[in-house]
């Protein structure tokens, strides 16, 4: 396997939680940095996962010469800058969804990881899932080819809170952080690019600044549409709910779990070594970087979708 590879994971919030779990499960790799906002908050998590160097600024993190590599879970709107940051320093860089929250910044990243080759990668979790592993499968296979995509993705957030319902410093957004799951999936899935984009939204919440609900249709060059809809009103059920209507049948998926249409389980536990979706994406960055080759869900790969999610806001004005 040769030598492990030492990564820097900046944001101990929720999803930077999920992430040290996931490097856990990992041989090969270990995380001996730590970076967030609250020193004291940091320091308790590093003591519970054993990391020896707990830092507020990712600058110290990137100086370290034993770092080969970042994580960064941190708010969205740091993410591009940060990307840049760590290629400059000459680190793989792996940021969570999304890659940025305009298209300016998203191309300047990916122009930068085309001229350093260093492994950037993209945190789009859908495209890892087992649930939406086994569609792609079965469409690659030349066993299914999707007609319609329809995609409810519900949250309940008046306030600024996390996946773990605490406070957070920092703004969600429906468009360029939730819609791009779904914009990403859509083209992965059907093969094609996605060549139409319409989309509505709901009033601006007064105090968050932003839409609380949007409808957003798509259309594939394959013929293929795709219908979501977004909300943080909705006062459960939550999360993102997928059905894929296609010529040999639907699916309808929620994270790991997939039924058919007449609601059968259908076992998708053999299809990838987890059944954990980000311990599944963590496993690309890290193969990529060993084997000095392009991730599934590169910064490259991704770009098509910040292009139409920049299409949708200029719509939206």
């Amino acid at each position: 396997m040769g030598k492990p590879i030492k990564v820097a994971l900046a944001g101990a919030g929720a999803f930077g939680i999920k992430h040290l779990d996931a490097i856990g499960l990992i041989d090969g790799v270990e995380v001996v940095s730590l970076v967030s906002r609250e020193l004291a908050k940091t320091k308790e998590v590093a003591d519970k996962y054993g990391i020896g160097h707990v830092t507020t600024e990712l600058a110290d993190s990137l100086a370290r010469k034993d770092v080969d590599a970042v994580i960064l879970c941190t708010p969205t709107q740091l993410h591009a800058a940060q990307a840049i940051q760590c290629l400059k320093a000459g680190k793989h860089v792996q940021v969570e969804i999304p890659l940025a929250d305009s298209l300016r910044d998203a191309e300047a990243v990916a122009a930068l990881q085309k001229q350093t080759g260093l492994v950037a990668m993209c945190g789009h979790t859908r495209r890892f899932n087992p649930s939406h592993q086994w569609v792609h499968k079965k469409i690659q296979a030349g066993e299914f080819n999707i007609q319609q995509m329809d995609v409810q993705t519900y949250f309940f957030r008046r306030t600024n809170m996390n996946a773990l319902g605490q406070p957070r410093s920092w703004t969600d957004h429906l468009l360029w952080h939730h819609a791009a799951h779904t914009v990403d999936l859509f083209a992965y899935q059907t093969g094609g690019e996605i060549v139409q984009a319409n989309a509505v939204q709901g009033p601006i919440h007064p105090r968050l600044g932003i839409a609380m609900d949007m409808s957003i249709q798509l259309k594939s060059s394959t013929g293929a549409i795709c219908t979501l809809s977004l909300s943080f009103n909705n006062d459960g059920p939550l999360g993102t709910f997928f059905r894929y209507i296609g010529d040999t049948g639907t699916y309808l998926a929620r994270y790991d779990d997939l039924v058919n249409g007449k609601d059968e389980k259908i076992d998708v536990s053999k299809v990838a070594v987890s059944m954990n979706g980000i311990e599944l994406q963590d496993r690309e960055f890290f193969a990529a970087i060993r084997e000095g080759r392009e991730p599934n869900a590169s910064v490259a790969q991704v770009l098509p979708c910040y292009r139409t999610l920049d299409k949708i806001e200029k719509q939206l004005g």
